[in-house]
């Protein structure tokens, strides 16, 4: 190999190398992880859109009866009950309300799932329940994972809990060329769409107030600046750069 060769080999090797750093890959790598910071702690705000499913038991079956309504498919033909009778769920209206049994509309949106059965509680008993216990739980949990992640997609979240860490687990982890410094996270607060970012290099990901994800949350993995690079070239990209190798071989030979 001439020498002309010898040195494009080495520009070729060292763009290849350089293209994905290993601070850039990295994990954690970074900070001191300040655990008076660090919470295992979350809460589930009930926000509009939610399909909630609310059980209501207490001692007496017949009293809680009512609110315990089962939905069901009726046939066209013959006016019966099609398949096996399933809980009715409440959808949260944009008002953050829903339309309960007996009681009518109550405003829910922006209480958290504790708050929520205080609010039912206080509502049923004793003046329908005595004692009653209830429980709640959102029907259509789930987060997006988009960008350059190996699996992107919507996700349901059965237990109600995930953690960025998670969401990414479920994805397949960020692709090589994936942007790691700068995730974004958007979330629906009071009625706007908030952006977070975050750094997965950093420490400082364990204390993010978006650590743990929220419904319909939606995180985004940015390309990193050599994958835009590769995507954005088209034929007049690939024109110079058969051109460009015509010309070293051109000079290649005259300085021999």
């Amino acid at each position: 190999m001439n020498k002309s060769g010898k040195i494009l080999c080495v520009f070729l090797i060292i763009f290849f190398v350089s293209c994905v750093s290993k601070k850039e890959v990295i994990y954690f790598q970074n900070d001191e992880i300040e655990q008076s910071k660090v919470s295992n702690s979350y809460k589930t705000i009930i926000k509009p859109d939610d399909v909630l499913q609310i059980t209501i038991t207490a001692l007496d079956i017949e009293a809680v009866r009512p609110f315990n309504l089962a939905a069901v498919t009726y046939s066209t033909t013959s006016n019966s009950a099609i398949g096996v009778a399933q809980q009715q769920t409440y959808l949260v209206d944009n008002k953050g309300e829903i339309d309960f049994p007996v009681i009518g509309k109550i405003k829910i949106g922006g209480l958290t799932r504790e708050e929520t059965i205080e609010l039912l509680r206080n509502k049923l008993s004793p003046d329908y329940i005595k004692d009653p216990n209830i429980n709640i739980r959102i029907a259509n949990y789930k987060i997006s994972v988009i960008g350059d992640v190996r699996r992107p997609g919507s996700y349901s979240i059965p237990n109600e809990r995930i953690t960025i860490l998670d969401a990414l687990a479920l994805a397949g982890d960020v692709n090589i060329s994936g942007q790691r410094s700068n995730i974004m996270i958007i979330r629906e607060e009071d009625g706007r769409k908030t952006q977070y970012r975050v750094d997965l290099r950093s420490n400082k990901l364990l204390t993010s107030p978006v650590y743990y994800l929220q419904q319909n949350d939606v995180m985004y993995v940015e390309p990193n600046y050599a994958s835009i690079q590769s995507a954005s070239s088209n034929s007049n990209t690939t024109l110079f750069i058969s051109i460009t190798g015509l010309l070293i071989t051109i000079v290649s030979l005259l300085t021999r």
